[in-house]
């Protein structure tokens, strides 16, 4: 059970292609802190980072390369094909990211935190945990998303699966199972259930997490609010209007991406005026679509989006703000200058995190504006 007091930890686990991050996503909606375990591993050995020489000590310059990083594909081959080499690496990567878990937790000023990991019940940070979750899908599932999402061959996702321990011995210790069967709408209704069983005073305030503000009157004056899946249609219409047809989008199109990112709603006397898709993921801020009525002051819009997005960054503890921006809204360097933004590519980004945000998120045609949110990072060396 967890020791930290003022904070109840749910430890999320399930084996590939059952939906974890999803749950971890939706999870945040509801107004927790997430931590992605696994994704601190790969920080724990990235240059610069307490696990980078040791790793390198115990298997060999040849991993690193030109840029004087760990290529973790080369690590991957190595480890996922040698259990005694998979056992090394974890021995000096598990501390370090228990470490940072550590202070990530303490730092959270959300009560309730997940930490989601796929070898989260082998490890130190079952012990940190209130309450046990566990993703569970059909294997023909799980093999159909592997296919889709990641572009395996049907071998290669069967051996990918069948890699990992049995995921009947997770459910088997579970608080709670959510079945992941492909709906969202069932998979939303499930998280949400077991949210307000379990979690400490949700059942009151689960409906209030992500309160839209609304002007007191007519004013003209802009507000802001995070957007919730019953929001769905407001922002499909919106999104598809103002793209003026290039991106469609319908209701279960947003319900679908909120399992990817959250959605920050503009709004003038009541009325959605503006939408940012955003998301926050390995400590890193990544906003991929805006749109703004062409009617309004962008200036004025985007500082009040803008920095709402910051500071529910803030909240998740985010290191760097990375905007992806499309067509006319590019050429105003000007304004994003003002924010606090510069002009950048992935290339130029000096932290390996960041970067790999930055090709994760980019999108042809987009111009990248970066700002640093805060100087003190995890996993720096000790």
């Amino acid at each position: 059970m967890s020791t930290l007091p003022g904070k109840f930890v749910i430890g999320l686990t399930g084996n590939i292609a059952t939906g974890k991050s999803v749950v971890r996503r939706m999870l945040e909606h509801l107004g927790a802190y997430t931590i992605d375990a696994d994704a601190l591993t790969h920080r724990a050995y990235a240059k610069g980072a307490p696990g980078y020489q040791q790793v390198i000590d115990r298997f060999g310059k040849w991993l690193v390369n030109k840029d004087g990083e760990i290529d973790r594909k080369k690590l991957g081959n190595l480890v996922f094909s040698d259990p005694e080499a998979m056992k090394q690496l974890e021995e000096i990567v598990h501390p370090l990211v228990r470490q940072a878990t550590d202070i990530l937790i303490k730092r959270a000023g959300q009560p309730v935190v997940v930490i989601e990991a796929i070898k989260l019940l082998e490890g130190e940070l079952r012990k940190a945990c209130d309450s046990i979750w566990v993703t569970n899908a059909p294997e023909e599932s799980q093999i159909e998303r592997l296919m889709r999402k990641r572009g395996m061959s049907r071998d290669q996702a069967v051996e990918r699966i069948r890699m990992q321990s049995p995921q009947s011995t997770k459910v088997a210790v579970a608080n709670i199972v959510i079945t992941n069967t492909g709906s969202y709408d069932a998979l939303w209704k499930q998280v949400s259930e077991s949210w307000k069983e379990i979690v400490p005073g949700a059942k009151d305030a689960a409906d209030s997490t992500l309160t839209i503000k609304k002007p007191v009157a007519a004013t003209g004056e802009l507000s802001v609010g995070r957007g919730k899946p019953k929001h769905s249609s407001a922002i499909a219409e919106l999104i598809t209007r103002l793209s003026k047809g290039k991106r469609k989008m319908t209701s279960a199109d947003v319900m679908e991406t909120f399992g990817d990112k959250a959605y920050m709603l503009l709004q003038m006397d009541g009325q959605l005026v503006g939408v940012a898709g955003w998301q926050v993921e390995n400590l890193v801020t990544r906003t991929t679509d805006i749109f703004l009525e062409e009617t309004l002051d962008i200036q004025k819009a985007l500082n009040t989006l803008i920095k709402e997005v910051e500071n529910a960054s803030s909240e998740l503890q985010s290191e760097a703000s990375l905007i992806f921006v499309m067509n006319e809204r590019s050429a105003q360097e000007a304004v994003w200058k003002q924010l606090g933004y510069e002009k950048q590519t992935p290339e130029t980004l000096g932290v390996q995190a960041w970067h790999d945000a930055a090709l994760e998120s980019a999108q042809a045609g987009s111009t990248l504006f970066f700002k640093q949110l805060r100087q003190d990072r995890v996993l720096r060396p000790i």
